[in-house]
C-alpha cells in the first residue's frame, strides 16, 4: 500500500503525462511526456512551471522573532527589511548544517521555506530552540509553486503587476485571479523567476490559469535538478548535511560580519579565517559518461575526495558535477581522475556556476 502523500497537483500532473515517483514522502513528477532534456532547456528559453508544495513552510511571530532565528545561523536576520529574503543555514552544535533555508521578513515576524526531506526534524528543532516569546507555525494549508525563467515575469506580471517591481531575493503580498498569495523574486535554477505561495484550495485554479499561458510548461524534479547543477546550487544531502560545514560547502557568502552566537560557531569561523581542509568545487568531465554522487576523486592513485552530485548538463552538451575535494586540489584548470565502476574518467575542476545566473538584481 502505498502511504505517500499527494499535493494539490497531483491529479492535473496525472493529467499532464507525469511520470511520478516518491520523493520526500511525496508522490511528484519526476518529468512530463517531452522527457528532462527538453524540461532543462524550455526553463533556459522560455518559462517552467514546478509544483514545490512538498517543501515545508511555517512562520515565526513576535517581537523578538528575527533575533531568536539570528541565534540559529550565521546572521543577517535581523537586518533584513520587510519583504527582504536571505538564504541561510540552520548550523549544529558540530558545525554541520540541519538544514538550508529561505527567510522572508513580513510585517508580524519572518516566514520560512525548508526542505522537504527535512522537513519535521527542522520544525521539531525551531519549536525546542525558539525563546517563549516567539510564536512558531507550521503552514500545512499552503501550496507553493515556482514559475522560473526570461518570460516568467512576463507571464506573472500579467496577472500581478506589482511583481514586476521586485527584485531578487524581494517578497511581496498580492492577488493571483482573486486569490491572495506571497510571492518572492527567487528560485533553484539559476534563472530569473518566482516562488509563489498559496493557499491549497485555490493551488489548482491557479496553477492551470499559469500553465495555459504561451511559453509556459510544466516541469518536473529531474530538471529541477540538472538545472539546479549547472546553477551551481547545493542540494541538501548532497552538497550539506548535519557533517559538512558551511564554509566547506562555499557559503562563506551568508554569513554576518562579527556575528559569532550561534551553533557550531568555533569551529565554522575558524576555518572561516584559516580555510576548510576539504571544499565544495565542480567538474567539468570528459567523454559522455557522466559521473555521479559517490563517485571516488583520485589524483596518483590516492583519494582525495568525492563526489556530490552529478549529471548530463542539457545547456553544455557534457556530464558535469560537484565534488568536495582536499582543498590542495581545488584550484581550477585542476585535472583529476573520477572512479565510476571500473573506469577511470578524466576531470576538471571547474569554477561555478556552470551557467551563468540571470538574477535580477537591478
Amino acid at each position: 500500500m502505498n502511504s505517500s502523500k499527494q499535493t494539490p497537483l497531483y491529479d492535473l500532473h496525472r493529467q499532464l503525462g507525469a511520470k511520478m515517483t516518491t520523493f520526500a514522502g511525496y508522490q511528484m513528477p519526476v518529468q512530463y511526456n517531452n522527457g528532462i532534456i527538453h524540461e532543462h532547456l524550455h526553463c533556459r528559453s522560455q518559462a517552467g512551471f514546478f509544483d514545490i508544495s512538498h517543501m515545508g513552510q511555517c512562520r515565526v511571530t513576535g517581537e523578538h522573532a528575527a533575533e531568536a532565528l539570528e541565534k540559529l545561523t550565521p546572521g543577517g536576520i535581523v537586518d533584513l527589511k520587510c519583504g527582504a529574503q536571505k538564504y541561510t543555514v540552520l548550523t549544529n552544535a558540530d558545525g554541520g548544517v540541519i538544514d538550508d533555508i529561505i527567510v522572508t521578513r513580513i510585517e508580524s515576524g519572518l516566514s520560512l521555506i525548508v526542505n522537504a526531506g527535512c522537513k519535521d526534524k527542522d520544525f521539531a528543532y525551531l519549536r525546542s530552540q525558539l525563546p517563549a516569546d516567539c510564536v512558531f507555525e507550521a503552514l500545512a494549508e499552503l501550496a507553493l509553486f515556482a514559475l522560473q525563467g526570461p518570460a516568467a515575469a512576463a507571464v506573472l506580471a500579467k496577472f500581478a503587476p506589482q511583481t514586476g517591481e521586485l527584485k531578487f531575493m524581494q517578497a511581496c503580498a498580492t492577488e493571483i485571479a482573486g486569490t491572495l498569495c506571497h510571492i518572492s523574486r527567487s528560485g533553484y535554477t539559476g534563472e530569473d523567476g518566482f516562488e509563489i505561495s498559496l493557499p491549497q484550495a485555490d493551488a489548482e485554479r491557479i496553477a492551470r490559469l499559469l500553465l495555459a499561458e504561451q511559453g509556459v510548461e510544466p516541469i518536473g524534479l529531474g530538471a529541477r535538478d540538472t538545472l539546479r547543477l549547472e546553477a551551481g546550487l547545493c542540494l541538501y544531502g548532497h552538497e550539506l548535511n548535519e557533517s559538512i560545514t558551511p564554509i566547506e560547502a562555499g557559503l562563506q557568502w551568508i554569513f554576518k560580519k562579527g556575528h559569532s552566537d550561534f551553533p557550531g560557531a568555533e569551529k565554522i569561523l575558524q576555518q572561516r579565517q584559516d580555510g576548510a581542509e576539504r571544499v565544495r568545487v565542480g567538474l567539468t568531465v570528459d567523454g559522455r559518461i557522466p559521473v555521479r554522487d559517490g563517485c571516488e576523486i583520485v589524483h596518483q592513485d590516492q583519494p582525495i575526495g568525492t563526489v556530490t552530485s552529478g549529471s548530463f548538463s542539457p545547456s553544455l552538451n557534457r556530464p558535469v558535477a560537484m565534488a568536495l575535494l582536499a582543498r590542495r586540489f581545488a584550484e581550477p584548470g585542476t585535472g583529476l581522475t573520477a572512479l565510476v565502476r571500473n573506469s577511470a574518467i578524466s576531470v576538471t575542476v571547474t569554477s561555478l556556476p556552470f551557467v551563468p545566473h540571470r538574477y535580477r538584481r537591478t
